[in-house]
């Protein structure tokens, strides 16, 4: 039985097929991140649009991060305007946070390359990208649920995670996870 029977040892040809995309995890995961941010904000900038309201929900996310004490409940919100100035400051965060995603998301792909085990760290990490949001709303930041209902945040998720599995299965090709 030589070394390269064990499916955890590359071969030469191996390493110089995955090359490329192993050279940078970073960039990789950075790109990630900026469709799976690209994704969720068009989706609810269709939302938004279909209810006459553009840019509408950057804008709540953004006063209630960044001028929370100055905006008031429940009113405050139906009578807020789209303002430029939140819907850019929240959409730095959200890429930001998003490009954090993608750098962790890219690593454990990376992980799980090595090792297939770690394919269930993957899937632990993708069902806390899916919920994480909802579960933080719902505990910390009620007022953003009656500007954006969880099934609308649910499908947000399931899109940008859809999107951003697609990039890394182009990527990964031959992958092999075991959960």
């Amino acid at each position: 039985m030589g070394g390269n029977d064990h499916p955890a040892v590359l071969s030469p040809a191996s390493l110089a097929e995955r090359a490329p995309a192993a050279a940078n995890p970073y960039q990789e995961g950075m790109v990630a991140g900026l469709l799976g941010a690209a994704v969720i904000a068009l989706w609810f900038l269709v939302l938004d649009a279909l209810t006459g309201r553009p840019l509408y929900t950057p804008t709540v996310l953004g006063t209630l991060l960044f001028r929370h004490g100055q905006l008031g409940q429940g009113p405050g919100l139906a009578t807020l305007t789209p303002s430029l100035e939140m819907v850019l400051m929240f959409t730095w965060v959200h890429a930001l946070v998003f490009l954090i995603l993608g750098v962790g998301a890219s690593w454990l792909i990376r992980l799980a390359e090595t090792n297939p085990h770690f394919g269930f760290g993957l899937l632990l990490f993708s069902v806390f990208f899916e919920f994480g949001f909802l579960a933080v709303a719902m505990i910390f930041a009620e007022p953003v649920l009656h500007v954006m209902t969880w099934p609308s945040i649910l499908i947000g998720n399931l899109l940008a995670f859809a999107v951003m599995a697609a990039y890394f299965r182009r990527h990964h090709r031959t992958r092999t996870m075991w959960p």
